[in-house]
This record gives C-alpha cells, sequence and structure tokens, in this order.
C-alpha cells in the first residue's frame, strides 16, 4: 500500500489518533518527507510545540517515527531530525488485532466460567460471590439484583472473534 493510501484509509486515521490524540493528529496526519526538526513542524503545522514533541514521542515509541541526534558545535545544543517510518503501521495494526483477539477469547471464557447478577435500577453488574455477599441487594440503590442471561454478549464476542480470525487468518 502506498504511503498516501495508508493515510486515507479510516482504520489508520483512526489507529494514529488513538495513538497521539487530537492535538497530536496534525502532526501525524501530514508527516514531511526527509527529516524534520520538532520546531521545523510546530511552525509549520501551528501547534505548541509541546504537543508536536508529545505526537513525536508517542510515534516514536510505536516504532512509527525514528529520531538522529546533531550537536551543534558553537552552542552544543542538540538538535533531533525526525524521520517518519509509516511502513510499520500495517504491522503495528496486525499486533493491535492480535491482543484484542486474545482479550476478546479471555473475556469469552470470563462470561462462560461465571454467573452474573444485575441491578436493574443502576445498571451494576455482579458476579455471583459478589451479590451473594451483598445479599442480592444491589449497594447503591438497595434494590435486589437478579440472575443475568449474558448470551447476547457471548454470542456478540464468538461473531467477532470468529471476524477477527478470518481477518488474521488464525485458526480457532
Amino acid at each position: 500500500m502506498a504511503f498516501e493510501d495508508l493515510l486515507d484509509d479510516p482504520v489508520v486515521q483512526k489507529y494514529l489518533h488513538e495513538l497521539v490524540g487530537p492535538k497530536g493528529m496534525p502532526v501525524a496526519a501530514a508527516p514531511p518527507d526527509g527529516e524534520v526538526t520538532d520546531e521545523e513542524l510546530a511552525e509549520r503545522l501551528g501547534l505548541e510545540l509541546n504537543d508536536v514533541r508529545r505526537a513525536l514521542f508517542i510515534l516514536y515509541e510505536n516504532d512509527l517515527a525514528t529520531y538522529r541526534r546533531v550537536r551543534d558545535e558553537d552552542s552544543g545544543w542538540l538538535t533531533y531530525l525526525w524521520t517518519f517510518k509509516y511502513e510499520n503501521v500495517p504491522g503495528n495494526l496486525r499486533e493491535e488485532m492480535d491482543r484484542l483477539l486474545e482479550a476478546l477469547v479471555d473475556r469469552r471464557e470470563y462470561e462462560l466460567e461465571n454467573e452474573f447478577y444485575l441491578c436493574e435500577v443502576c445498571s451494576i453488574r455482579f458476579e455471583f460471590g459478589e451479590a451473594m455477599d451483598l445479599g442480592f441487594e444491589c449497594p447503591e440503590c438497595g434494590s435486589a439484583v437478579e440472575a443475568m442471561e449474558n448470551t447476547d454478549l457471548v454470542d456478540a464476542m464468538d461473531d467477532r472473534i470468529e471476524r477477527l480470525r478470518s481477518e488474521l487468518a488464525v485458526e480457532a
């Protein structure tokens, strides 16, 4: 996938937004060609320097940017020259999907192994042991908590797990 196409993909845009947040999105969404300093980016994008640095650091932590340090001979100041590495986005998204699949499988198991009770007034859910300790009474409002069926939730998880496994080409 070409670099420009990658940034047009709504999934990639959402991923970048989740990483850097709304203030860092201009940095993530319009990476310059070649090396650039944080000060140049802040000026070019009209952003606060701290917001640009935060976004760059997050991109660096996620292997989507690298930097090179250059020391000024006269002042001794270090300048950081940043390069964007968005070719790593597909691999990062794959890792995110793998983590999501693992979390959903674990959560599904938890849902199947436990019995739940619900306060319909407060919409608070309790595990059986917790409900029993509370005398099957909601600690917030005093209403009785009733046995809760979670079949629809488990079915929705099964559907999502199946779709993820299909997208990842992973067997059960």
